[in-house]
């Protein structure tokens, strides 16, 4: 096959830094940065001075690094951006959702004893779509009808096919002009609402089931909780969720006598059917109330059971590095002036864009923002959110890792040990720029293993 002169320029690249004299610093680099594949590119110092003499103690600049930057990590959650740095992500999610289900990490083991279920809240349906079915193992067909109707548009609502897991088909509607994209968009818009107001009528529920008033729930029970929204091919977020009870200043005390897992159940299926939000009237559309979907699982979480806090957490931290790649759309914003035509993109997800970007222009949906996030099919929430006692944070993971890395640089002697309360240290960063050169990406993705093959691919 002939070498492009992309290719060539790109292999023109990566010799030239193989054959640098600072390559060994450069892989360095890339080694600390656990191969992320978009760094962030910064330019700057950082001086210690003796506060009692005024003396500098040590510099150090990026003067001295290859390209005269220094590349860190770019942390993105999303996996379809930066796979290294979204298996961090992954990871540090999983041991915060563990934590608050089995203790450490700051969180007593007794935390096990309190009554937690994973709970999961879906969309209503906006139209038939194509799914895959299974039953005992069996794969069904998708729709089978015998007498299906044909809808306004001529088009029969079945399909026989039995569709394999990776049919791009799967989420799209029988007739795209039969389905609701108008309340797909906006029940993604509204879904943190939804969420909050759900939160909300959870606590009071609790508070009536114990004979309290709501402003004094807070004196004898904290609900702590832990949640992800995970797109469905269809394109519409639902959220998992781990709920637990605890006592009145969190994971240390146990909770009322009658904050029992079925008083939690009973209050989550009551929340989940009275909840609600409202879209005002728009255009030539009326107004129109969104809730929840029918299909509600509750599930007490276990040690030993079906559905164990390994189980939990690992389903949890999956989605929490994935976004709406699943449905065909882009991983990032779209301005107004794009050309859709342009991008590679499936019918169903260009439908679900173009509905964002015509309502988002409405004023009467200004603060929905849907045109911002029009590549999110409308959603702006966060995707992995927790309550403030359910467990640690991802900052102090983080910093614990930073902690233990500069812990490790001092005992190799590749930093200087000093006395913080003795030492000013001064720093003075800039942002330069993120990402590889073509040559360096290359290089870079066969020396963190993320290539298949390597270099004999090239």
């Amino acid at each position: 096959m002939p070498t492009t002169h992309a290719t060539a320029h790109a292999k023109a690249g990566m010799i030239a830094r193989l054959n640098h004299p600072d390559y060994d610093r450069w892989a360095a680099q890339i080694h600390r940065a656990g191969g992320c594949r978009q760094p962030i590119h910064l330019r700057g110092k950082v001086e210690h001075w003796d506060r009692a003499t005024g003396g500098l103690l040590h510099r150090y600049t990026t003067r001295t690094e290859p390209d005269g930057v220094l590349r860190v990590p770019c942390k993105t959650r999303r996996a379809s951006r930066c796979p290294a740095c979204a298996e961090t992500y992954r990871s540090d999610t999983y041991h915060l959702i563990r934590a608050g289900l089995i203790g450490g990490k700051g969180v007593p083991e007794t935390v096990t004893t309190h009554p937690t279920l994973f709970v999961t809240l879906t969309a209503p349906s906006f139209g038939t779509v194509h799914a895959r079915k299974d039953k005992n193992g069996k794969v069904l067909p998708c729709h089978a009808r015998r007498n299906a109707e044909t809808c306004p548009h001529g088009r029969v609502m079945a399909c026989t096919e039995r569709h394999h897991t990776d049919d791009p088909r799967l989420g799209e509607p029988l007739c795209p002009d039969c389905y609701d994209y108008t309340g797909s968009v906006l029940f993604n818009a509204l879904a943190p609402l939804l969420w909050k107001r759900f939160a909300d009528s959870l606590r009071r529920h609790l508070a009536k089931l114990g004979g309290l008033a709501l402003k004094d729930l807070r004196h004898h029970l904290t609900l702590s909780f832990a949640k992800v929204a995970e797109y469905q091919r269809r394109g519409v977020v639902h959220f998992h969720a781990v709920i637990r009870l605890d006592g009145p200043t969190g994971p240390a005390f146990l909770p009322p006598a009658w904050a029992t897992t079925d008083a939690l159940t009973q209050a989550v299926h009551h929340a989940a059917r009275a909840v609600s939000a409202t879209v005002p009237a728009h255009g030539d559309q009326p107004a129109r109330v969104l809730r929840w979907g029918n299909q509600l699982d509750i599930r007490p979480i276990t040690l030993d059971g079906d559905l164990t806090e390994q189980a939990v957490a690992g389903y949890i931290s999956k989605y929490a590095t994935k976004a709406a790649e699943c449905v065909g759309t882009l991983d990032r914003r779209i301005n107004p002036l794009d050309n859709l035509e342009s991008f590679n993109l499936r019918d169903h997800a260009r439908r679900l864009i173009t509905t964002c970007m015509h309502f988002g222009a409405l004023e009467e949906l200004a603060e929905l923002r849907l045109m911002d996030w029009a590549h999110m099919l409308g959603f702006r929430g966060h995707f992995s959110t927790r309550s403030r006692r359910y467990s640690t944070t991802l900052g102090e993971l983080r910093a614990a890792r930073e902690r233990f890395v500069h812990t490790e640089e001092v005992t190799h002697g590749r930093l200087p040990l000093f006395d913080e309360d003795t030492v000013l240290v001064i720093s003075e960063w800039e942002y330069a720029g993120k990402g590889h050169s073509a040559g360096d990406q290359l290089l870079a993705a066969a020396l963190s293993g993320t290539q298949s093959g390597g270099l004999h691919d090239l």
